[in-house]
């Protein structure tokens, strides 16, 4: 039961498995409203006008040092994985547009093109295996392997190095769940940050045509990356490059299996897939939350007044189901027109990675309904479970039935 006289955690199964219809009675009756990440007191802001206002206010921080005064997190990290808090997006201009700008050419429209072939050639690679099985988890075993094979490839890793790699990645993606966290912050993300410098001084060695490369010499007017700032930004692509391709093409198709009428008309009309890849980033995008910034000064919305240094979590899934901003926002419809959803946030700090996201969605989609025009969830769709993680929309993992069964 929802009550909205209690702060609901972020970080609860209650809350993953009911976020929705938070969403739509905090936006409604609370739109600056209390909530927890496991300890941590967090005001949220759910109304599509609120959120991005708050996304391009100046006096909204990122750096949680430069707002309150205080460290860099709002409670203590190892030394070794401190780096991680200089990440990007935990910073402010100027700064944030240095960093930005020392790597955005990897991530140009144009650079994402030439990626395209790739994304299609690995595609298939994996669908000619599936197509040997008569049913397979459809996130394990297609969407999990695609990101990774991009953003290592991206990165130029050794076939040496992708084992490690792919438990870096674990770390990252699976660590800061529940009880994992003490384990991650103390000896599994110490480790991968260790791994990640080796990764650098390789490169060093032996530089190539790769990201990695690309980071250590970028220079704009002299000036490059730290070693430290080097190390957030390899992680930051990790994450982002990684995490985010991963549950948008397993939220994908799950959305569109549910919404078989939808689906039928992006196979009659594959020119669609564009369009319905931004409905899936509106409707059931993965990333439902922005980093927190924090107020510099006090800031009264709504009649609630959010005090100086207090962090403010934008809720962009709930501001994506905004009807003062869509029309009809809880449906489903890939050929919506306009879409200016938030699934990839807004202003300074919109997604470094959202061309490349989209086009591993694009292609992956794509040929996996040609190749499996009969596709459908093992079981009872509703029987999936949600992962507890704030800020995300995520399945633990997604059985599907390749072929229909035969009669007997």
């Amino acid at each position: 039961m929802i009550d909205l006289n209690r702060p609901i955690n972020l970080a609860s199964a209650e809350f993953a498995n009911e976020k929705y219809e938070w969403y739509e009675r905090i936006r409604e009756e609370r739109p600056v409203f209390q909530t927890k990440i496991s300890v941590l007191t967090v005001y949220t802001v759910s109304r599509y006008e609120d959120c991005t206002n708050i996304l391009k206010d100046p006096n909204v921080l990122r750096n949680r040092t430069t707002a309150t005064g205080g460290s860099r997190f709002p409670f203590p990290m190892p030394k070794s994985v401190q780096p991680l808090v200089q990440s990007m997006i935990q910073e402010d201009d100027p700064n944030h547009r240095r960093l930005r700008e020392l790597v955005r050419r990897a991530f140009r429209p144009q650079a994402i093109e030439q990626l395209e072939s790739q994304i299609d050639a690995y595609s298939h690679e994996l669908l000619d295996g599936l197509a040997r099985r008569d049913s397979f988890d459809l996130q394990a075993d297609y969407a999990r392997p695609i990101p990774i094979r991009m953003i290592g490839d991206m990165m130029g890793l050794s076939r040496e190095a992708v084992p490690q790699f792919q438990k870096a990645i674990r770390v990252l993606s699976e660590g800061f769940n529940g009880l994992k966290v003490l384990r991650t912050l103390f000896l599994d993300l110490p480790g991968a940050v260790r791994f990640v410098r080796g990764l650098l001084d390789e490169k060093r060695s032996l530089p190539g045509d790769d990201i990695l490369t690309g980071l250590i010499e970028a220079e704009d007017d002299g000036d490059r990356l730290t070693d430290d700032e080097l190390v957030a930004m390899v992680f930051l692509l990790i994450v982002g490059g990684f995490e985010t391709t991963l549950h948008l093409i397993t939220n994908g198709v799950v959305t569109l299996l549910e919404h078989p009428e939808q689906l039928q008309r992006l196979k009659e009309d594959p020119g669609l897939i564009d369009s319905a890849v931004e409905e899936i980033l509106r409707h059931r995008g993965p990333v439902h939350g922005t980093k927190p910034g924090y107020a510099r000064e006090d800031i009264t919305l709504h009649g609630v007044t959010i005090p100086k240094g207090k962090p403010i979590m934008p809720l962009l899934a709930a501001a994506n189901h905004d009807p003062r901003a869509f029309d009809a926002p809880l449906e489903f419809d890939i050929t919506r027109s306009p879409n200016r959803h938030l699934g990839f946030g807004h202003g300074v700090h919109f997604c470094l990675g959202a061309h490349l996201a989209r086009a591993e969605a694009r292609v992956a989609l794509r040929n996996l309904f040609e190749r499996f025009p009969d596709l459908q969830i093992a079981g009872d769709p509703a029987s999936l479970k949600l992962q507890a993680m704030p800020g995300w929309h995520r399945y633990d993992g997604l059985p599907v039935v390749a072929r229909k069964l035969r009669a007997a």
